[in-house]
């Protein structure tokens, strides 16, 4: 029997509005996905700690509060010190096409998808970057 995709889905930081979180995380458990929700006001230490624990394939990561540029960096770098850097990071919010680049080019960041993004896109970008990883190893 094939392994289920493993998503952890966070809320970083000071961020009180979890709604698009959770309409994600419904819709990634919807198509056959294995989520693990750690609620609101999450550090980055505390993100990659569960990621760890859980042995996710995914950190779907969900931001409104404008600390992106400080906050998803962190994620980024803790990942890298735990050695975990094959765990495909994807983030949700409002974020500028600029800081969006950024964090793709610069960070590691796989995909920042924006308000109104179809759920069947994240769902499928997804299976299609983790499959081909299985794949390939």
């Amino acid at each position: 029997m094939e392994r289920k995709i493993r998503v952890l889905v966070a809320k970083p930081g000071l961020d009180g509005h979890d709604r698009g979180a959770k309409v994600v995380a419904r819709a990634l458990r919807d198509a056959g996905m294995e989520v693990i929700y750690t609620g609101l006001q999450q550090t980055p230490q505390m993100i990659v700690d569960v990621a760890s624990q859980e042995d996710v394939d995914v950190i779907g990561l969900s931001i409104l509060s404008g600390a992106h540029m400080t906050l998803l960096p962190k994620v980024m770098q803790r990942l890298r010190e735990e050695e975990m850097e094959d765990v495909l990071v994807i983030v949700g919010g409002i974020i500028s096409d600029t800081d969006a680049r950024e964090l793709r080019e610069q960070h590691g960041v796989a995909a920042v998808y924006g308000p109104g993004t179809p759920t069947p896109e994240i769902v499928h970008f997804i299976k299609e970057t983790v499959g081909a990883r299985n794949d390939a190893s």
